[in-house]
């Protein structure tokens, strides 16, 4: 026997079979659909919502105050999110009102972030699958459907998140054996959990993902110790930060959730207890079956029946096909676990936003699955037979009828929206003086405190009532030390939900309203608080 053979390896993995390049104008087409669909009237619609506003201001204050927030930072959300919007803003030449306002800044960020996780949704499907049809399915689907429309252009920590886990995803698709690789995805997932900590409930799909991949390579123990050391770095990060503030344990350990305080100072695990704690019961939070009957179906019934089916038949099928089984049961595990975080918690209606990319993923999936034995332009037209009449048949993605029976386009391409918020802030400055004691919601926070000179003492309705140097030494829960309450679109509903008693008390025995505009069911409104005679 020869030395050649005496020392060559034991064990060498047969090299992964690479798929097919897709060709870079069908790469480039999805990434032209996404930016169309999902640039076009965004800064009309929908309107900026409240959490647009608090990531905003949050930013501004990294930018302004080298602060994590304006207020009290609770430790609500992990700050990556408004740190990566805070560093879009700083490159920018006119800051928050690069275009136009600060909402709108970072709606373009939501964009760009789009665009970008739209050649990785469709380089991870098409890698997995082998299959170019499979991939500009889910990427059509994840462009398209009218649910990611509405809510992948704001500005929402959720949209962050799903970035960082489909680069994640991207990096483990490329099987290239490389050590850096595994470590850049579990970078990557780490920072969708310090992102939004709801990224927890897709872990457990992506770690299965990346123990079966790096199963058969010699280096496996140093990719999956990599992959984890990735992954724990930033959230280990975040507890050293609380600690060394002394804000990781609360006050003498009390965790009881019913006194709705950690004590005399904030605390890390005190929120993550009170989160744990939370459900669709809870008082600032709907239930999931209010809001799948009457927001969510309403907006694309199409998304979530395809890709609740899909991530079931690929549950199934996946198991029946050695090749797609880990990629396969992957996606089908991501989407379980984040339904099952949708189906246990209190919800808001947005929450909603990463079902998409992720029955996308699932739909192109399947897709592939299922077309694996057919050729490539076979599946192109069986692709076009399935998503031509959902695009163009009336109550699809882009058309619909309206009261009077005639087709138009979708509110997300046509209807005006944000320009009354606009209305709002222009009759704010040009009638209330800087030094007027305002409550308002937060999606013009940013307008009114970045203005030359700012309102300083505009502030949030929630903080109001909550945090105690607002509440306490600014109002002191007293309607005589308000000006003006200035009212979002269902801002009323938000202060009966929050229990913000006094703040109602002060509009409708105090109030007399001096501005309002109603657009179909939209109104927002400007109250003066005292003298109403």
């Amino acid at each position: 026997m020869s030395a050649e053979v005496l020392t060559r390896p034991r064990s060498t993995p047969a090299p992964t079979r690479q798929p097919d390049k897709a060709p870079k104008w069908l790469i480039a087409l999805c990434m032209l659909i996404g930016l169309v669909s999902h640039g076009w009237n965004m800064f009309r619609y929908p309107l900026y919502l409240t959490d647009e506003g608090i990531y905003m201001e949050q930013a501004w204050s990294v930018l302004r105050e080298a602060k994590l927030s304006p207020y009290t930072y609770f430790y609500d959300h992990a700050p990556m999110g408004w740190l990566v919007i805070s560093g879009w803003v700083a490159i920018l030449p006119g800051g928050f009102h690069a275009f136009g306002n600060a909402i709108n800044t970072g709606r373009v960020l939501m964009l760009i972030l789009h665009v970008a996780s739209v050649f990785l949704m469709f380089e991870t499907v098409r890698r997995f699958t082998n299959n170019k049809a499979a991939a500009f399915l889910a990427t059509f689907v994840y462009n398209l459907s009218p649910l990611g429309v509405y809510y992948q252009r704001q500005v929402l920590l959720d949209n962050l998140m799903m970035f960082w886990i489909l680069l994640g995803l991207y990096l483990l698709a490329r099987r290239d054996g490389r050590i850096v690789t595994a470590t850049g995805a579990g970078l990557c997932f780490g920072l969708s959990l310090v992102t939004k900590e709801n990224a927890l409930f897709i872990m457990p799909g992506c770690a299965y993902l990346l123990h079966r991949t790096l199963r058969e390579q010699s280096n496996r123990r140093f990719g999956v110790s990599s992959w984890w050391f990735a992954v724990l770095t930033p959230v280990m990060t975040y507890v050293l930060f609380a600690l060394l503030k002394n804000e990781l344990f609360p006050e003498n350990f009390n965790f009881d959730v019913a006194t709705n305080t950690p004590g005399d100072h904030v605390s890390l695990l005190y929120t993550v207890w009170w989160q744990l704690n939370r459900n669709s019961n809870s008082a600032n939070g709907l239930s999931f079956t209010s809001l799948l009957h009457d927001s969510w179906l309403f907006k694309d019934r199409y998304i979530l029946i395809g890709g609740a089916a899909a991530t079931l038949l690929v549950l199934i099928s996946g198991r029946r096909n050695r090749r797609l089984r880990t990629p396969m049961l992957a996606c089908g595990l991501m989407a379980v676990g984040y339904a099952f975080y949708l189906s246990r918690s209190a919800l808001l209606d947005f929450y909603i936003a990463p079902m998409v990319p992720l029955f996308a993923l699932n739909l192109g999936m399947f897709f592939g699955w299922l077309t694996r034995r057919t050729k490539q332009g076979g599946a192109a037209v069986l692709v076009a037979c399935i998503l031509v009449p959902v695009l163009v048949m009336p109550g699809g993605f882009m058309v619909k009828y309206n009261t009077a029976g005639r087709l138009e386009f979708s509110d997300a391409y046509r209807l005006p929206l944000t320009t009354l918020q606009e209305q709002q802030v222009a009759w704010i400055k040009a009638n209330i003086p800087t030094n007027a004691r305002l409550i308002i919601d937060d999606d013009i926070w940013v307008a009114l405190h970045d203005s030359n000179p700012p309102y300083k003492y505009a502030h949030s309705h929630y903080k109001a009532t909550s945090d105690p140097d607002i509440r306490d030494k600014v109002f002191h829960k007293s309607w005589e030390n308000i000006d003006y309450v200035v009212m979002s679109n269902k801002m009323r509903d938000a202060l009966q939900r929050g229990g913000e008693t006094w703040i109602i008390e002060a509009i409708d025995q105090h109030g007399q309203t001096v501005w309002q505009v109603t657009r179909g069911d939209v109104s927002l409104s400007i109250v003066k608080i005292g003298n109403t005679s």
